[in-house]
């Protein structure tokens, strides 16, 4: 297999680093504008924290954003 083969990926199954659990909250992109006026693409990430939280009665691991953790909707 090279490296540019690719790879059967069911989407339920891949996750993404920087996405909240609760609210589905994602990188934003924008642009760096220095004071020399050079403009470079950037990513904002959320900032995501990885908690134990009760779901169904049963403690499991997950990705949650400090918006979510402050207003309540994750029982830890």
């Amino acid at each position: 297999m090279g490296p540019h083969d690719s790879f059967n990926i069911d989407p339920q199954e891949f996750t993404v680093a920087a996405v909240c659990d609760i609210c589905a909250k994602k990188p934003g992109f924008g642009n760096n504008r220095p004071w020399s006026r050079k403009i470079t693409k950037r990513r904002f990430d959320p900032n995501i924290q990885r908690v134990r939280a009760v779901v169904n009665g049963t403690p499991k691991r997950m990705n949650v954003c400090t918006g979510c953790l402050k207003a309540g909707k994750v029982s830890r």
